[in-house]
């Protein structure tokens, strides 16, 4: 099933050659859900070639890298997250020619490409999963209790709802933390290192500079597998570590990875990195995936799960810089992914909030990732019909009389069973849909009034949050003050941040209406109009602005 370039050619490379200068220590990436981003065939459906063809967007937004969610062979269960085969593109997205196109384009234009890898787990149609001898030594499989082996070995629920385990016909059972057809894999077999270990180095001769690792709190389970001991088990996810997730073991496969990462950029003279999806109960916990030994990154989702008010934005700031300083790593600042309400949803103040969050978040130290459609101000899509729904929390999870999720679309995790609402495709052009997403339809219905805010629609456009994203990555990459380096707090009225970055002093009003301090200097970009007077200025209600100082 593994395909072949169809013209074999080197590796190709990022443009200008910085290994060791810590690229990622500052680095904006942008993540492109490759579904819902372009379509260049009319199937209705985002692929390589439709991203490799917006590449120059990206390219003038001003970020610096791109994350690719997965586009490997799949039967697609759940989005591409249950992978049949790692080195081969599935066909709904392109050929294994086509990601070598895009990877070449994106370092021509001077992009850094990242892509998914997806250990924990494969799809159920996995060539070692189909044959029932060799799944049993490479997937964790247990036998049941009660009588006849009837019940679940433990009481262990997967993350979309309902238990996390599966009998077969030979009446053992098999772990699946998330859909049944993503069997978990055993991390305790050394044939899973290496096959992992394999897929790595065959996407780094691809040209890869990096790999965004799923669940990476995953892989190693506590020994015995115990019991819980009571339900609802997803809603603690991020909030305490679990017999399933955060385990100490995991660690060794990271610093293994690191070795493999940093032995093959010696090589070959560039820097590639890991970044870690891990959901941890603690700043310091989390900052234990980013030690010297181990991943480049970890996104910080306590940062993203934080609500709009000054004193538990200023916490979480304060404890995610001290722990990631501790061990010499930057951290990792995002608010929207592919798994979790739009943040202009989800902060619950529409755009204004949304769009003083993005400066605020951009004027951190450290690294940042933007999700494709936030630079435009999209909402979450709340009102999705249930049968154009492929998200399979949806439909395992627990659901209302209405069909709708009991608990509603608020929860960030994203595994309330809403995670579609963020994903419909881009609108790029025009007024009707599918706005220039691609020559067809697309795979989810996009909302009537999506024209006023494509990329064409904005473009140009001073006030536009398009506009606003590009002033700021462009201000970014000019003020050596911002990115990577030092931050100090600053005295500022109730419910506004002040913090200073070197040149740079950035305020945040997090209360609903105008707020006035002592002018702090020239105003150089804003998420609303200041009003600025004799030795004052007056900081609208959820705003953002940042001042050189």
């Amino acid at each position: 099933m593994t395909q072949e370039l169809t013209s074999p050619s080197p590796a190709p490379q990022a443009a200008g050659s910085d290994r060791g200068q810590g690229w990622w220590r500052d680095a904006v990436i942008y993540q492109v859900y490759v579904r819902s981003f372009a379509d260049s065939d009319g199937d209705g459906v985002g692929d390589l070639r439709g991203a490799r063809d917006r590449l120059p967007y990206l390219k003038d937004l001003g970020v610096d890298a791109v994350w690719l969610t997965p586009f490997y062979a799949s039967p697609q269960a759940d989005g591409g997250y249950d992978v049949a085969d790692y080195r081969a593109v599935d066909p709904l997205f392109g050929s294994l020619q086509d990601a070598d196109d895009l990877i070449g384009t994106a370092h021509a234009l001077g992009l850094r490409v990242i892509v998914d890898i997806v250990p924990n787990h494969t799809s159920d149609r996995h060539p070692w999963f189909q044959d029932p001898d060799l799944a049993r030594q490479r997937y964790v499989f247990r036998p049941g209790k009660g009588e006849h082996g009837e019940l679940p070995p433990n009481d262990w629920e997967s993350v979309f709802g309902g238990p996390a385990w599966t009998r077969t016909d030979r009446g053992d059972w098999y772990l699946h933390l998330f859909a049944p057809e993503q069997p978990d894999l055993d991390w305790e077999r050394p044939e899973v290192h290496e096959e992992f270990a394999a897929i790595l180095r065959f996407w780094l001769d691809l040209g890869v500079d990096g790999f965004r690792v799923d669940v990476a709190h995953g892989m190693v389970k506590a020994a015995g597998l115990p019991d819980i001991g009571h339900g609802e088990q997803a809603r603690l996810i991020g909030s305490q570590i679990l017999p399933f997730f955060d385990q100490d073991g995991v660690h060794a496969i990271h610093r293994a990875w690191r070795r493999l990462l940093d032995a093959y950029g010696e090589a070959n003279d560039k820097e590639v990195i890991g970044v870690a999806e891990a959901w941890a109960p603690t700043a310091e916990r989390l900052a234990l995936y980013v030690r010297p030994d181990e991943l480049h990154q970890a996104f910080n989702f306590q940062f993203l799960t934080t609500p709009w008010e000054a004193e538990a934005l200023r916490g979480v700031i304060d404890s995610s810089l001290t722990a990631t300083v501790a061990v010499g790593a930057p951290t990792t600042w995002v608010l929207s992914n592919h798994d979790v309400v739009r943040h202009t949803t989800r902060l619950g103040g529409g755009l204004d909030r949304a769009r003083a969050a993005t400066l605020l978040m951009l004027a951190l130290p450290g690294s940042a990732y933007l999700y494709q459609g936030e630079e435009l101000g999209l909402p979450e899509v709340t009102d999705l019909p249930a049968e154009v729904r492929q998200d399979p929390a949806f439909f395992r999870g627990r659901l209302g009389g209405d069909g709708q999720a009991a608990d509603g679309c608020s929860g960030a995790s994203g595994q309330d069973g809403f995670r579609d609402g963020c994903r419909v495709p881009l609108p790029w052009s025009g007024e009707l849909p599918p706005y220039g997403f691609g020559p067809g339809g697309s795979w989810l219905p996009q909302p009537a009034d999506w024209g006023r805010l494509s990329v064409a629609a904005q473009a140009g456009d001073p006030s536009s949050t398009l506009e606003l994203y590009r002033d700021a990555l462009e201000l970014r990459r000019r003020l050596p003050g911002l990115g990577d380096g030092e931050m100090t707090w600053q005295p500022a009225p109730e419910g506004v941040l002040a913090f200073r970055r070197p040149g740079v002093l950035c305020t945040v009003n997090t209360r609903g209406q105008d707020t006035e301090i002592p002018l702090p200097g020239e105003l150089l970009l804003g998420t609303a109009p200041v009003a600025v007077g004799d030795g004052s200025a007056v900081l609208p209600g959820d705003s953002c602005s940042w001042w050189a100082i």
